[in-house]
């Protein structure tokens, strides 16, 4: 499984989205976003899944992007339309 991190605009997002991994059967867990990634709301949602995909489908309003550490920094693989 792959390690994701979701950042979002309010922190309600955050909550609701660890519930939406959580009911998938997915690890899940609400921390404060990493210094090195910017967010409106300061939480991020750390997750793992198989699929990114699955993770994408489960975009809300809140949702701003969604990222995987690489050694150099982030990737980002997902971000909200503006």
């Amino acid at each position: 499984m792959m390690q994701y991190i979701a950042t979002f605009f309010s922190h309600f997002g955050a909550v609701r989205f660890q519930h939406l991994c959580t009911e998938r059967g997915w690890q899940a867990q609400v921390r404060p976003v990493p210094r090195s990634l910017s967010s409106s709301c300061g939480t991020c949602v750390f997750f793992k899944t198989e699929v990114l995909e699955e993770a994408t489908s489960l975009q809300t309003p809140e949702l701003e992007q969604i990222v995987r550490e690489r050694e150099n920094g982030y990737e980002v693989l997902y971000t909200a339309a503006e």
